[in-house]
C-alpha cells in the first residue's frame, strides 16, 4: 500500500489549514454581524433617547452631559453675590404679629444664617429645614447665642400662626438634635412672613432666583443657606439638603470675623413637584440605566464573539490536523522515484 513521507505532511495539511481558517472565519464574521450590530444600535438609541435635551460641554478636559431642566425650573438659580451688603431696612412680621426689619437680626453682634422656604411647601423645603436644624443641633456653638438663623417665607400670603408652628417645629428639631436638650426656646431661629415686594428684594440681594407654578400653586426656588457676616455681609453660601456640621462650624467662624469664602462645592437641589407633562424631573438617572444597558450588551456581545472565535480556531486547527495525518492516496502517475517506499 502506497504511503506518504512525513516530510510531505506540513506541505499538504497547510492548505487545508488556510482554506479551513478562512471558511471558518467568514462563517463566524456572519454569525457575529447581527449580534455586535444589535448591540452597537442598542447603544446608540439608548443614548440617543436622552441626548435631545442634553448637550455635551468639555472643560479642562472632563466632559460633562448637560441635562436640559423642566421647563419650570427655566430660570431657577442661585447667583452668588459675595461681600454684598443686605437689605437692613426691609421689614417683615414675625411669628408674634410684631412689626419688624432685618436689622433687629443683624446687629454687628454674631452672624445670621439666612434661607428662603415657606410652610406648605410639599417636597423639599422641610428636608432642607430638617437638615440644617440636624446639623446646628451637632456644633459646639449654640443658637441664639452665638449665632442666629433667620428663615423668610417666599408665600407673601402665609399667616402669623402658619409661621409660627413652623418656627416651632424646626426649633424643637435642633433641641432633640442637641446631646444637652438646649435651645427647646431659644428664640435663635425666627420665621418672617412679609409682602412680596419686600421677598423679591431679599431674594434678589441674596442672589436667589425664584419662581411660581400657577398649575399647582407651589412655589419653585433652590435649596440653599447663605451665611452673612455680623455687619450684614454676605459671606459664604451653602447648598443642598445635608449640612456637614464640621463645614457649617467653620462657615460660621468665618462669618463671625467677617471673612468671605468661596463656595466649592455647588450642588443645587430644586423644591419642585414633579409634572410629567412639564417635563423629565430625573433625566440623568434614565441616562445612566441606558447608557449601563448599553455597556453591558456590548461587553456580553464582545466576550461572546471572541469565545466563539477561538472555538471557530480550534475547530479549524482540528479538521486540518485530521484532514493531515490521513491524506486521500496520490496517482501512481504523480509518484516519483523515491518516494514509494515498499
Amino acid at each position: 500500500m502506497p504511503r506518504v513521507r512525513a516530510s510531505r505532511l506540513p506541505r499538504l495539511a497547510s492548505p487545508l489549514r488556510a482554506q479551513g481558517e478562512r471558511r471558518g472565519s467568514r462563517v463566524l464574521r456572519a454569525a457575529l454581524a447581527p449580534v455586535l450590530l444589535g448591540s452597537v444600535l442598542f447603544g446608540l438609541m439608548s443614548f440617543g433617547f436622552g441626548s435631545a435635551a442634553a448637550q455635551t460641554v468639555v472643560e479642562d478636559g472632563v466632559v460633562t452631559r448637560l441635562e436640559a431642566p423642566p421647563k419650570r425650573l427655566n430660570g431657577i438659580d442661585v447667583v452668588e453675590h459675595l461681600d454684598r451688603s443686605l437689605p437692613l431696612g426691609l421689614e417683615f412680621t414675625d411669628t408674634s404679629g410684631r412689626r419688624v426689619t432685618l436689622a433687629d437680626y443683624v446687629k454687628g453682634e454674631r452672624p445670621v444664617i439666612f434661607t428662603l422656604n415657606y410652610s406648605d411647601c410639599p417636597m423639599l423645603c422641610s428636608l432642607q429645614l430638617s437638615g440644617l436644624a440636624a446639623a446646628l443641633g451637632k456644633l459646639d456653638r449654640q443658637l441664639g447665642v452665638d449665632f442666629d438663623v433667620v428663615t423668610v417665607s417666599l408665600n407673601p400670603a402665609e399667616t402669623t400662626q402658619r409661621a409660627h408652628e413652623t418656627e416651632a417645629r424646626y426649633r424643637s428639631e435642633v433641641a432633640a438634635a442637641r446631646a444637652d436638650g438646649a435651645g427647646a426656646g431659644a428664640p435663635g431661629w425666627t420665621f418672617l412672613t412679609g409682602a412680596q415686594q419686600h421677598i423679591d428684594a431679599l431674594a434678589e440681594a441674596l442672589g436667589v432666583r425664584y419662581g411660581y407654578n400657577e398649575a399647582r400653586k407651589e412655589y419653585v426656588h433652590p435649596a440653599v443657606a447663605i451665611l452673612s457676616t455680623p455687619s450684614g455681609r454676605i459671606s459664604r453660601y451653602l447648598y443642598g439638603i445635608e449640612y456637614q456640621p464640621k463645614t457649617l462650624s467653620l462657615s460660621l467662624v468665618e462669618a463671625a470675623e467677617g471673612k468671605i469664602g468661596t463656595s466649592v462645592d455647588r450642588l443645587i437641589l430644586y423644591c419642585f413637584h414633579y409634572d410629567e407633562n412639564e417635563g423629565r424631573y430625573a433625566p440623568v438617572a434614565m441616562n445612566i440605566m441606558r447608557v449601563g444597558g448599553s455597556l453591558t450588551a456590548l461587553a456580553l456581545g464582545s466576550f461572546l464573539g471572541a469565545y466563539w472565535l477561538r472555538q471557530a480556531r480550534r475547530r479549524v486547527l482540528s479538521a486540518g490536523a485530521l484532514a493531515a495525518s490521513d491524506p486521500p492516496p496520490q496517482p501512481a502517475s504523480a509518484a516519483r522515484p523515491g518516494d514509494i517506499g515498499s
